[in-house]
């Protein structure tokens, strides 16, 4: 009996090591659990943690323009400013924005840019990779990137993953290896980032510009449905203001 006691100890004990040292590498990997117990991404940058401070953004500030969904003319842009490791950019893509674009930008009211604004090298490495694939797949591998976000966040070897997707997108071996080491599309992706930060005043994502002839509209962090087809509708209608939501 004391020989059962002491061996189902010496399990329970091996299984406490095993689930600490688990925990312990989440953490490193920037993941916390929730009340819920689900594993979400520590820090996020979810909109209770963004300091809100109006802002006026210039008329005539030149956002980046390299991914766009809709008709270029719009006479709406939404820029979405996101990093892929971000877990509250993964919710709003998938959840929120499929509405608006079935609503605004399928009908030519509204484009929706993507700006890439990565916080750390995971998010910095899916953006390069996203760079490689062809312009007509680029937002379904954002999708991709944001599905499978806690695949490839998690994973030992995350820049491995990456490349599977980017793979699975016609992106081959070598051409996104040479991706991941283009300085120069590098300096462009960090060059928006730093625009982004410093310029347009984003403390963190995801931040959404709703932009017309008549102005810019900043919200930060996560939006409702209604929030952002409000903000929409008003810049339709010619009625905004420049500031930070």
């Amino acid at each position: 009996m004391e020989k059962f006691i002491k061996r189902i100890s010496s399990i329970i004990a091996g299984v406490m090591v095993f689930l600490l040292a688990g925990s312990f590498y989440l953490s490193l990997k920037g993941f916390d659990y929730d009340e819920n117990k689900n594993l979400v991404l520590r820090n996020a940058y979810a909109t209770e943690n963004v300091k809100k401070e109006k802002k006026e953004i210039p008329l005539n500030f030149a956002f980046p323009q390299d991914h766009v969904l809709g008709d270029k003319n719009a006479k709406v842009s939404i820029y979405e400013y996101s990093s892929f490791g971000c877990s509250h950019c993964a919710d709003m893509h998938l959840e929120v924005l499929p509405e608006i674009i079935k609503r605004y930008v399928d009908k030519g009211d509204v484009k929706l840019v993507f700006v890439p604004l990565p916080l750390e090298k995971n998010s910095m490495d899916a953006a390069l990779l996203a760079e490689c694939v062809s312009k007509d797949k680029y937002f379904d591998f954002v999708s991709v990137l944001f599905k499978k976000q806690r695949d490839w966040a998690i994973s030992l070897n995350p820049q491995k993953v990456l490349k599977q997707y980017a793979a699975l997108s016609g992106v081959g071996a070598d051409k996104a290896e040479a991706c991941l080491k283009d300085d120069k599309t590098a300096a462009r992706i960090l060059g928006d980032r730093k625009a982004g930060l410093e310029d347009l005043g984003i403390q963190g994502t995801p931040s959404f510009i709703v932009s017309s002839k008549k102005g810019n509209e900043m919200f930060a962090g996560e939006q409702s449905l209604e929030s952002l087809s409000t903000a929409i509708d008003r810049h339709l209608s010619g009625e905004n203001k420049s500031t930070v939501e």
